[in-house]
């Protein structure tokens, strides 16, 4: 029951907000901070009704290492469609994830995703890429945090980790902000593992300590992409004995 009570909240939400995306427009022509503030609100009240649709149990660590009044680049593994709506629930501010191209095909969704800054990247064309960081870069120096999961795609496979793609680094060295390591558990056993069907699962979700890639040294900014991979691998399996 929990996958039809969770696609129909998501169809009567899109449906049903056709005025309040409308209303957020024309509030967004006089006041766009308004229209930030209220925009992303709404979307993770929506957000947390479908976490308690799903049956979704979330055990938070370290939250007190994302900083709450400057932009940050989050970081995390990628394993499930979930993993966007339980981080994305718990931003404290202003946030806008990097998504794949096809995702801004879907009606009604691609709007919200606007209104919440977010970017859409063509992962087979380099020139878009590269637009694509760069803005990017420019929301974080406006103060919005943004979202990548470097591994490119969501990793359905039988293995913890697809390569990571360290370009997106670039965004935090570039934009002067801190990076949020993050590592997500058992996010699949929500709903990838038993595509079609929604299980009630118990989620683990941890911040590591920011990494500023200023206060790095010269051979470890040449790394960074290796160490912020560490660091998410190694929470990881240390979190795989939490259920």
């Amino acid at each position: 029951m929990r996958i039809i009570f969770v696609a129909l909240f998501v169809f009567l939400f899109l449906v049903l907000t056709i005025p309040v995306m409308i209303a957020e427009w024309i509030i967004g022509k006089f006041n766009q901070d308004l229209k930030d503030r209220s925009s992303i609100r709404i979307v993770q009240w929506a957000f947390r009704c479908v976490l308690f649709l799903s049956g979704t149990k979330i055990t938070v660590i370290g939250e007190e290492n994302v900083p709450k009044d400057e932009p940050v680049l989050y970081i995390g593994n990628h394993r499930s469609y979930f993993d966007v709506v339980i981080t994305y629930a718990r931003v404290p501010g202003l946030c806008g994830y990097i998504s794949k191209k096809e995702i801004e095909r879907i009606p009604l969704l691609n709007v919200w995703m606007r209104y919440l800054h977010c970017l859409f990247l063509d992962r087979n064309n380099i020139k878009e890429g590269l637009a694509v960081i760069l803005a990017a870069i420019n929301k974080v120096k406006a103060g919005i945090s943004i979202c990548v999961f470097p591994e490119g795609t969501r990793n359905d496979t039988a293995e913890d980790f697809l390569p990571f793609h360290g370009g997106s680094l670039k965004i935090a060295e570039k934009g002067g902000c801190a990076i949020i390591p993050m590592a997500l558990n058992h996010t699949d056993d929500i709903f990838e593992a038993h595509m079609p069907w929604i299980h009630k699962t118990h989620i683990v979700l941890e911040y590591c300590p920011p990494i500023y890639p200023k206060d790095l040294s010269r051979e470890d900014r040449k790394k960074l992409s290796d160490i912020v991979e560490k660091v998410i691998k190694d929470t990881y399996y240390k979190n795989q004995i939490l259920v």
